[in-house]
């Protein structure tokens, strides 16, 4: 992560706990921690809070925190500096195989050793 940045508002409600974290030194602390990153809380009236996450390879991140607990943003705060910055991707997709096979649960009931079936390839 390069750069992470906490927005506040200076006098709305749902930025009171944004404000607490800031009066208390964690955001202090949570930036001598991590000298490589750089950290700022910048005032933002008349918004609800929210914590951006700027990163190396170019992406970014925002987090709303509006009328979230200390722990929660302090966890914020470490999920942004541990991830990579990227959008969440589904890996996968349907399987496709040059050779099928039967499909389903086998039983010893199952008689179909005498019974003519055909397979199609699509």
């Amino acid at each position: 992560m390069r750069k992470i940045e906490m927005f506040f508002c200076e006098i709305g409600g749902s930025s009171i706990p944004a404000r607490e974290y800031i009066k208390s030194g964690k955001i202090v602390q949570f930036a001598s921690n991590n000298p490589t990153v750089e950290v700022s809380a910048k005032l933002r009236n008349g918004s609800h809070p929210f914590i951006k996450a700027d990163y190396v390879s170019g992406f970014s991140k925002q987090v709303c925190i509006k009328n979230e607990e200390l722990e929660r943003i302090e966890k914020v705060f470490t999920m942004l500096n541990d991830s990579s910055g990227r959008k969440i991707i589904k890996i996968g997709g349907p399987i496709k195989t040059d050779t099928p096979s039967v499909q389903g649960v086998w039983t010893p009931m199952l008689d179909i050793a005498q019974k003519p079936f055909t397979i199609e390839m699509k």
